[in-house]
C-alpha cells in the first residue's frame, strides 16, 4: 500500500512536470508558473519528513499532489471547457487546506492540557479557516490580474467574475466540511506526529 501510494505520487508529479514543460514550450506563462509552483508544493511532505522528522506518510502526499495536478491540468483549458472542473479543484484544494489546519490545531490540542477543543468547534473552525483563506486567495487573484493588466503583462491566474468567486468560496466551504465530517480520524496520526515535534521527540 505504501509503495503503491508513493509510486502514484511520483507518477502524478511527473505529469505536473509534463504540464510545466508544455507551458514552457508553448510559451504560456500561466501554465508554466502554476505548474512550477504546484510542483514545489508537492515536495513539501517530503521536506517535512527530511528536515523536521514529521512523517506524514504517502497518503497526505498523494492528496496534495492530486490537487496540484488537477489544477495544473485545468490551466491547459479544462477550466473553460468543463464547467465543474473549477468546482472539483476548489473542493479538493480546500480539503488540503482544511486537512493541514486540522492537523496543526489538533496537535496543539494534544500538546497542552490547558486547551480543549470539542469536535463541533473544530469542525466549524475548519470551515472558517478554509473560507478565510479562500477570501484571501480570491482577492489576491483579482489584485494580481489587475496589476498584470496595468503593467502590460498576461495574467497568470484565471479570473472570471465576482459571482464566480462566491461560487468558488462555496466549494471551498464544502472541502472544509468534508474534512470535518470524514477526514479528522484519518489525520489523527499526522497530528500526533506534529505533537511529537512540539514535545521535542
Amino acid at each position: 500500500m505504501v509503495r503503491t501510494a508513493r509510486a502514484l505520487v511520483h507518477a502524478l508529479q511527473a505529469l505536473v512536470a509534463l504540464v510545466l514543460v508544455g507551458g514552457v514550450v508553448t510559451r504560456n506563462p500561466s501554465v508554466a508558473v502554476n505548474a512550477l509552483l504546484g510542483l514545489l508544493v508537492t515536495l513539501a511532505p517530503n521536506a517535512l519528513e527530511r528536515d523536521y522528522g514529521v512523517v506524514l506518510g504517502p497518503l497526505p502526499a498523494l492528496w496534495v499532489t492530486l490537487a496540484v495536478l488537477l489544477h495544473s491540468v485545468g490551466m491547459l483549458g479544462l477550466y473553460d471547457a468543463i464547467v465543474w472542473w473549477d468546482h472539483l479543484t476548489h473542493t479538493l484544494s480546500a480539503s488540503v487546506v482544511a486537512g493541514a489546519a486540522y492537523a496543526a490545531v489538533h496537535a496543539v490540542d494534544l500538546h497542552t492540557d490547558d486547551i480543549y477543543l470539542p469536535p463541533p468547534f473544530v469542525g466549524a473552525l475548519l470551515v472558517v479557516v478554509t473560507l478565510g483563506l479562500g477570501v484571501v486567495w480570491e482577492t489576491a487573484e483579482f489584485v494580481a490580474r489587475d496589476l498584470a493588466i496595468a503593467f502590460g503583462f498576461r495574467p497568470l491566474l484565471v479570473v472570471y467574475s465576482l459571482e464566480d468567486a462566491v461560487v468558488d468560496l462555496a466549494y471551498n466551504a464544502l472541502g472544509g466540511l468534508l474534512v470535518a465530517w470524514f477526514g479528522t480520524t484519518r489525520l489523527d496520526r499526522v497530528s500526533r506526529e506534529l505533537e511529537g515535534r512540539l514535545q521535542g521527540r
